[in-house]
């Protein structure tokens, strides 16, 4: 192998221009640019989460408990530490307007705010004013803002009073930006903000209900937050503490646009495996139209490795153009969908050039073309020096040599690592890249069988006298055609849409199906111990209601487990993350099924027991007998393990993670929360009744809690889609390219079908049905490769039954039948108007 004469030809090779790689720098391009583009996002979201962190958290660090404030020493270490020390309650209530038959009541996550706040930004409210303004007592009734969609579903204008608890509040001012509402999660109802002080009188904060103190810090210039970290968890890790600071000031947003863009990535490698195809045809393609200059060569004594690294150059140089126009759309997309992007975060971000996701995306680019070049490049050694003298036709294939199939197999072992790598979830970066390559083995597959089956029914009887028909099936089963490039190409990017479309219908489905029979009508909480007798009085009597099920409440942090500390033993386990419910009972409910152990006997008073949820025990790695220390309001409670039950989260129903005998909690302030099930037209009765007996309670209706969930998740879907429509864009340019490289061929075809007595219509026809049937066929395998990918991931993913979804599968086919008809079509009009006398003597 001759370098320097393999540079020599490569050089005078790409002087002729681009013609042959137009596709190939399209696909290349557009894989590219839709990975740097979804990089470019991230990034900058993650830019403005860091460099607006303090913001979003509402200070440079944040304290927080459930169920109570910060005792003593707690207020006294921050006052200590901090310049600045804030104090925030948040809890849902019910915001009611009206009374009697007119009430109307909407569910709010309410935020008591002192004199504080905000440490950093600023509340914008509308009409503009200060927030000390809008919160100030006038005439005794103290002032709130709330978001306008809470304001409007309770038909409220500016000065209208409405209730929360037994305190009655005026709207003073609609929210316009909350500088941290980002940093506070996700919440089930819009937001309205008063003081904490006002809320003295109104019941909601009453002993044993579910509220969350925050304590945000802000800390002089140098300060060492991780020190200040390092510290409190020191002092108080055991009474129940969560840390944050402004080094990750949203971690739940970070988290989510992390695990969004890493999928998104994940597609947008399904779309360069897609242009992957178009490459690796325009390459075979290209090279079919130079076996006579390789034949030259040869005659000439250039060896297959000459000739090989000529060609690899010359491709090389072309990709790295293909990466380099990717990367440009890729970083100037991004900026210039700028406004648009921004006005539908909630997030701030700091679009810009960055160079990581952009060095991501080109290594990408570089590793797809080299992987599905290398075969193609492998078959100019089967060129021989006498294809000089003939007209040579495509051979049968051949296995590339061993060399060859190793560095294929190299080069695909470092896409997937580097995506594994990269993405941040390495677990569904090899499940995605199994999927492709499966997806492409059962496309490659039925391509195999689509060309055997036509050349079969080309041959049938039952085709006699269907020209059109029969020309169309020998052409699709006949070699040399693109019939496996159609349906790789087609195929994949309709089996990526396939799979988001039965994902989502099952979802959908899944809520639709499930919840009118499984989950409950009203999920209620804070109903303080006084005031069960005279609940339970009213639903149970209610002839509507067909069940009512009621738990005590407390909430507590697991610190310990078997006196070591509970992350070193089980690592980052969820149910560690933060408070956990916790119950008590002195015998198992109806519907409780004890897996293993046993419950405590009735009238039990010794040691503290507990019952632990089985599945989240089986990861945990908790066995019968293990001590598990929970922190309760600030005291801590060691409980035995002395069984597992099965508990079923799905049905929104009660469940708790862990119940302890009532005598390990005696004494310690809870309140209870109840479920309610009940038929449609009863439901407004039963809240409205339980509201004007009961005004501290929140009745949270389950069904928008769902659909409010269900927002979030359709925002998923259609971010994926988006990403698998640009994966189908690549599958149609390969289509065009298939196209324009038959194009030759096509006219060949319909000069001979011209010279022996067919008119326009039926050569046109005959194109048409060729496209419609590599179409259909590429639209039914995408149909099984998604409908398999779909339920892998709602079956093993999510968890719940899958039904093929039809609607989407039939508008797959059709979407495949139409875009491999027009890309057909499109270039059927050179051949239909070519004289068959100029094309046949061009053969001789």
């Amino acid at each position: 192998m001759n370098l320097r004469n393999a540079a020599r030809i490569a050089r005078r090779e790409l002087r002729g221009g681009l013609q042959g790689f137009r596709v190939f720098l399209l696909c290349l391009a557009l894989g590219v640019a839709a990975i740097a583009a979804v990089g470019s996002v991230r990034t900058a979201i993650e830019a403005g989460l860091a460099s607006e962190g303090a913001v979003l958290l509402g200070g440079d660090a944040e304290m927080s408990f459930t169920y109570r404030y910060a005792n003593e020493a707690e207020r006294a270490w921050m006052t200590d530490t901090a310049r600045i020390v804030s104090e925030v309650v948040d809890f849902r209530s019910m915001a009611v307007v009206g009374e009697g038959d007119a009430e109307e009541r909407g569910l709010t996550q309410v935020k008591g705010v002192d004199a504080a706040y905000p440490i950093y930004g600023e509340m914008v409210l509308s009409p503009s004013m200060g927030l000390d303004t809008a919160l100030e007592v006038r005439d005794g009734v103290p002032g709130a803002v709330m978001e306008r969609v809470l304001a409007d579903r309770l038909g409220l204008s500016i000065g209208d009073p409405f209730r929360m608890g037994t305190q009655e509040f005026r709207l003073s001012a609609l929210i316009e930006r909350e500088p941290d509402n980002a940093g506070d999660g996700f919440g089930l109802g819009p937001r309205t903000l008063v003081r904490t002080e006002a809320l003295a009188e109104s019941s909601l904060l009453a002993a044993g209900t579910l509220f969350e103190t925050r304590y945000r810090l802000a800390f002089a210039d140098g300060t060492d937050v991780n020190a200040r970290k390092g510290e409190a968890l020191d002092l108080f890790r055991d009474t129940g503490l969560r840390w944050r600071d402004s080094r990750n000031g949203a971690p739940g947003v970070a988290a989510f646009v992390d695990r969004l863009g890493a999928f998104l990535v994940l597609v947008g490698l399904a779309g360069l495996a897609v242009g992957g195809i178009g490459v690796s045809a325009a390459v075979r393609a290209y090279l079919e139209g130079k076996r006579e200059v390789i034949a030259v060569l040869k005659t000439l004594g250039a060896d297959s490795g000459t000739i090989f690294a000529a060609y690899l150059l010359q491709i090389a140089a072309l990709a790295v153009l293909g990466v380099c126009i990717g990367l440009v759309l890729g970083a100037v997309a991004p900026l210039a969908l700028a406004p648009v992007i921004e006005a539908r975060l909630p997030v701030p971000a700091e679009f810009g050039i960055y160079p990581a996701p952009l060095a991501e995306a080109a290594l990408y680019g570089f590793l797809t073309a080299l992987l599905f070049t290398l075969w193609p490049l492998a078959r100019t050694e089967d060129i021989r020096a006498a294809a000089l003298f003939r007209d040579a036709v495509s051979g049968r294939w051949r296995m590339p040599r061993l060399v060859h199939l190793v560095l294929t197999i190299l080069v695909a072992t470092t896409l997937v690592g580097a995506a594994a790598s990269f993405s941040g979830v390495p677990r569904l970066a090899l499940y995605a890249a199994a999927g492709i390559i499966a997806s492409l083995g059962l496309l490659a597959l039925a391509a195999f069988a689509i060309r055997a089956l036509s050349r079969k029914l080309g041959r049938s009887r039952a085709l006699r006298g269907r020209p059109s028909l029969r020309l169309a099936f020998g052409a699709v089963g006949g070699p040399g055609g693109e019939t496996t490039s159609v349906v790789l190409s087609l195929g994949l990017g309709l089996t990526v849409l396939a799979a988001v479309g039965q994902i989502d219908a099952n979802l959908r489905s899944a809520i639709a199906r499930d919840l009118p029979t499984v989950a409950p009508s009203y999920f209620v909480v804070d109903i303080q111990p006084g005031q069960l007798e005279g609940f339970l009085e009213r639903v149970e009597n209610d002839p509507g209601v067909s069940r009512v099920e009621t738990a005590p409440m407390l909430r507590g942090i697991i610190t310990r487990i078997n006196d070591l500390p509970a992350r070193d033993v089980v690592g980052d386990h969820w149910v560690i993350n933060g408070d956990r419910g916790v119950t008590y009972s002195a015998e198992p409910a109806p519907q409780t099924r004890i897996l293993d152990g046993e419950w405590w006997p009735a009238g039990y008073s010794g040691d503290p027991q507990v019952s632990f949820a089985a599945e989240e025990a089986e990861e945990m790695g908790l066995a019968l007998g293990d001590r598990i220390t929970v922190n309760i309001l600030g005291r801590d409670i060691t409980a035995r393990v002395t069984s597992f039950r099965e508990v079923d989260f799905s049905t929104a129903g009660i469940g708790f993670i862990m119940s302890m005998n009532p005598a390990a909690l005696a004494g310690a302030p809870h309140s209870h929360i109840a479920t309610i099930y009940a038929d449609p037209a009863s439901e407004a009765a039963i809240l409205r009744d339980l509201a004007r007996s009961y005004p501290n309670i929140t009745a949270i209706r389950v069904r928008d809690a769902i659909d409010r969930v269900s927002e979030v998740l359709a925002g998923i879907a259609a971010a994926i889609t988006y990403g698998a429509m640009a994966t189908l864009l690549t599958g149609v340019v390969v289509l065009i390219g298939a196209a324009a490289a038959g194009e030759r061929m096509r006219v060949f075809e319909a000069a001979v079908l011209k010279t022996v007595g067919a008119v326009r219509g039926q050569v046109l026809g005959y194109f048409a049905i060729r496209s419609a049937l590599l179409g259909g066929a590429a639209g039914l395998v995408a149909i099984l490769c998604g409908a398999i990918s779909g339920w892998a991931v709602t079956t093993f993913v999510m968890e719940t039954d899958y039904t093929f979804e039809p609607i989407s599968a039939l508008l797959i086919v059709t979407g495949g039948v139409l875009a491999n008809l027009l890309a057909g079509l499109g270039f059927a009009w050179r051949p239909l108007s070519a004289r068959p006398a100029h094309v046949l003597r061009g053969r001789e």
